[in-house]
Parts: C-alpha cells; sequence; structure tokens
C-alpha cells in the first residue's frame, strides 16, 4: 500500500459543504475519500486533455506539411454550402 500523508487544506465554504453533503448522505465514508476521488478525476481529466492537445498539434503539424508541400485547394464557402445543401437534401 502506498504511504499516506497527511494535509491541511483550504477551501470555499461552499465546496467544503458539497464534501460533507457527500458523506453525510453516505456516498462516502471520508472527505479524505471525497478530495481523492476528485483528485483522481482531475488527473484523468488532465491526461486526456494533453492527449487531445498532441492530436491537436500532430493534425496541425500535418497541415503545415501540406501548406509546405503545395498540397492545397483554394477555399470556396460558396461550394462548400453547395455541397452541404446537397448532401441534406439526399433521402
Amino acid at each position: 500500500m502506498a504511504s499516506i500523508e497527511r494535509m491541511t487544506i483550504t477551501m470555499p465554504t461552499d465546496m467544503a459543504a458539497v464534501i460533507k453533503a457527500a458523506v453525510d448522505g453516505g456516498d462516502y465514508a471520508s472527505t479524505s475519500e471525497v478530495v481523492r476521488e476528485a483528485l483522481r478525476e482531475w488527473k484523468l481529466r488532465r491526461v486526456v486533455q494533453s492527449q487531445k492537445l498532441a492530436a491537436l498539434k500532430a493534425d496541425l503539424d500535418r497541415g503545415l506539411d501540406d501548406i509546405a508541400a503545395g498540397r492545397v485547394t483554394n477555399f470556396d464557402p460558396k461550394q462548400i454550402i453547395a455541397r452541404g445543401r446537397k448532401l441534406l437534401a439526399k433521402p
């Protein structure tokens, strides 16, 4: 089992009330459990955000490579709108 470190944290009253309500409602055995779960969710969200950012950067790099290699076409919004309307009109 991982070692445990005791911490004291400060938070707004409304956030503390949410944690206490979760414990009082029986969803968690302690305030520490609530905070640990919140931190696990936060860490997971950061990993997902990092993965999305890496994918976006890769897309940008591919686009810049396409521009450098001359693999581009002129942007024609009228053509895009017409194509979209045609697709929407299909049964």
